[in-house]
């Protein structure tokens, strides 16, 4: 018997020029007048001071200001127990692993979150999940979408590059995730849903039109990632937007000496896995051209023996969770790819 599934999408959603300058505004008008705001420890003051004076424009009380030390569970856990009475949502400033924090403080709180990222390194800042780390080890753990997404494109655009790098390498896992999700299904009866199959599908294409870095190309990167999110709400699972790219990026933070920037190893693990699928191989391959994330990997490249080491790993991060690497012994043809194809051989040292 089919039955009417109710899902939860973002309420406020602004994606423009200025936008920090406005979140008062947004927030007032939602009827949230004391908040509490997590940033990272390190962010810029001029950001700080920018939602500081924004926040104050509007008679808005910030009952708390934290910094985030860490992406972890333990400190999502304090910052909750410590939160203080009659507040009405919990704002979160910054990057990935301070949007995850407060994601899942507003999470445990029962409480509106309105994420306001100041880079575009990966498509947690409007997912239902946060990706947190419990005794060291990192993990997924269920949360709610943000009740609104704030993000200024001009403080996005003046990030540092590599960040823009990681959020194409992530958006890139859509082709991959997709195709795994599917192989689920046929091998192992997964469900799969249509429309959030498509809506991820279709954010890469929506970016890879006009993959620029300006304005207009943050604005495009940006709404890409938000829909992954989406997708992900709409079907209660991270299968529109993680497959096995992801499986290897988590046994990469699990086993190299220096795990990189998640969706720089997304991106690279993306493209190996298109290969073994025989699907989007090409597509990705240009879109990391136009970018110049061919060029940032490899300043930087990653050590081929913990890949390969990965690559064993990581059909075990996830239980009952099918994809391509759980079809077969891959790491014959990984190892061939990684010697042969000459768009991966700058990416990799012996």
């Amino acid at each position: 018997m089919n039955t009417l599934k109710q899902v939860a999408l973002p309420v406020l959603v602004r994606v423009k020029p200025g936008a920090l300058d406005r979140v008062g505004i947004y927030a007032q008008r939602h009827g949230f007048r004391r908040v509490v705001v997590l940033h990272p420890p390190d962010l810029p003051e001029t950001l700080q001071a920018r939602l500081a004076s924004a926040l104050a424009g509007s008679s808005i009380e910030v009952k708390q200001k934290l910094g985030v030390e860490q992406a972890s569970f333990e400190q999502a856990q304090e910052i909750f127990r410590k939160l203080p009475g009659a507040v009405d949502a919990v704002i979160g400033l910054g990057g990935g692993k301070t949007l995850d924090v407060a994601k899942y403080v507003s999470f445990l709180a029962r409480l509106p979150y309105l994420a306001v990222p100041t880079s575009l390194s990966n498509d947690g800042f409007c997912s239902p999940q946060s990706s947190l780390t419990i005794d060291g080890r990192r993990r997924s753990l269920p949360a709610a979408i943000p009740f609104g997404v704030v993000l200024d494109t001009a403080v996005c655009l003046a990030a540092p590059e590599i960040l823009w790098m990681s959020g194409v390498g992530d958006l890139s896992a859509k082709f991959t995730a997709v195709v795994d999700w599917k192989l689920a299904f046929h091998a192992r009866g997964t469900p799969v849903d249509d429309f959030a199959a498509l809506l991820s599908d279709s954010t890469v294409y929506q970016f890879i039109a006009r993959p620029a870095r300006d304005t207009e190309g943050v604005k495009l990167l940006g709404t890409a990632l938000m829909l992954n999110g989406v997708a992900m709400a709409i079907c209660g699972s991270s299968r529109p937007a993680s497959g096995s790219e992801h499986l290897i990026s988590h046994a990469l933070d699990a086993i190299s000496q220096r795990p990189r920037l998640h969706g720089l190893q997304v991106g690279v693990a993306s493209y190996l896995v298109s290969r073994l699928q025989n699907r989007n191989s090409g597509e990705i391959a240009r879109l990391f051209e136009a970018t110049g994330f061919w060029r940032a990997v490899a300043a930087d490249p990653f050590s081929r023996a913990e890949w390969m080491e990965a690559v064993q790993l990581a059909p075990t991060i996830k239980e009952d969770f099918h994809t391509i690497l759980s079809a077969r012994d891959c790491a014959p043809e990984i190892a061939e790819i990684l010697r042969s194809d000459f768009l991966l051989r700058g990416c990799f040292v012996d």
